[in-house]
């Protein structure tokens, strides 16, 4: 018996407009900063149009890229509410795939933005074994003295013990397949931020990252018991926004493109599976192709890194020893520079920069459940 579960961040699937660029120069889209826009209302409507015309693209490729991943169980970071994801499946998903994703939840989290973490699954697997929803638990509410994971990093971040420990949410989806118990822990760790204190934007957020991966952690032994979690079934899904290798795009496209791999020293990942606690399932995949995201700021700054994860637990490993992870590319935008050999056939109408499914990649992965 087995069972298809994906991850994918959709990047911004909204259902509602933002006007803040109209204050907030940084918030503002580089299309709309070329034209002189007299008044408030002018930039409401001009924004309200290239919204519309924008998305209509975009989510064409989404589905395409969650199409192509064949999940029976989708796990979803950045959408807007249960309202946008039921009209981006009626309109986007079934034109393409039929009657799919009947089920779908979401949680209202602590994302100053309003994005939030959803699944849609299937009612049965693509082997016809039954997938029965039986419910979800937002952890969203967890603060850092609840789980003693208050520090003087987080301090010096200007946070203080009441604060709440996820960005998001750790959302807590428990199914059953085929009746075997399944959990998974749906998650979106906080993004990295700009430079601060003379560190880079990557080590200047850590410290919130890896509490929220303690948290995880934490949340995972009290459902199953301090040492017990190895036997039982579940899995971390999601954009944890961190890595712990990464592989270094240099050159240009005269004189040919190097591609140099590189391990970094700390890493909220490590927290996650330090002790055997849980298998970053990627990591079953070649060195130079584990990425989800490619990554830039020009020509001086350019990587790509894994920022999706499927992390299985010890169980699960077990009984899949010899499964590898999907990882979906042809969604990224033409910008993204492909390591030789792992170039794809990008999705019509895909753009330089934009339009794209999102600028991360799904991850899938077919487990048995024994």
């Amino acid at each position: 018996m087995s069972v298809r579960i994906a991850t994918f961040n959709v990047e911004n699937l909204m259902n509602r407009f933002d006007f803040s660029g109209f204050r907030n120069e940084l918030n503002q889209d580089r299309a709309l900063a070329l034209f002189k826009i007299k008044d408030e209302a002018e930039y409401r409507a001009l924004e309200r149009a290239r919204t519309i015309a924008h998305t209509d693209d975009t989510r064409q490729l989404t589905a395409l890229a969650i199409a192509a991943a064949h999940a029976d169980i989708l796990c979803l970071q950045e959408v807007d509410n249960l309202d946008a994801l039921k009209a981006f499946e009626y309109g986007y998903l079934f034109k393409m795939i039929g009657r799919g994703y009947q089920d779908k939840h979401s949680s209202t989290g602590n994302d100053t933005r309003g994005i939030d973490l959803a699944v849609m699954m299937r009612r049965e697997t693509a082997h016809g074994e039954p997938i029965e929803f039986e419910r979800t638990t937002s952890h969203a509410h967890l603060t850092y003295q609840d789980f003693g994971l208050f520090t003087p990093d987080l301090e010096a971040l200007g946070l203080a013990p009441h604060e709440r420990i996820f960005r998001r949410d750790c959302l807590e989806v428990d199914v059953r397949v085929g009746g075997k118990p399944l959990t998974l822990y749906i998650v979106h760790f906080k993004a990295m931020t700009p430079p601060r204190n003379g560190k880079d934007g990557r080590e200047a957020s850590m410290p919130v990252r890896i509490a929220e991966a303690a948290a995880v952690r934490r949340i995972i032994e009290e459902r199953f018991g301090a040492g017990k979690t190895d036997e039982k079934r579940w899995v971390i899904c999601g954009d944890l926004n961190d890595y712990r290798e990464r592989v270094i795009v240099g050159g240009d496209v005269l004189n040919g493109y190097t591609f140099e791999p590189a391990r970094e020293v700390q890493s909220s990942i490590n927290v996650l599976t330090e002790g055997g606690f849980c298998e970053n399932a990627v990591e079953r995949r070649p060195e130079m192709d584990r990425w989800t995201l490619y990554h830039t700021r020009g020509p001086e700054e350019r990587h790509l890194c894994q920022l999706d994860y499927l992390m299985l637990s010890p169980a699960l490993a077990r009984a899949n020893a010899g499964a590898v992870p999907d990882i979906v590319r042809a969604g990224q935008p033409w910008r993204t520079i492909f390591p030789p050999g792992q170039e794809v056939e990008r999705f019509p109408r895909t753009g330089w920069d934009r339009p794209k499914a999102s600028d991360h990649c799904p991850v899938a992965m077919t487990l048995d459940l024994v």
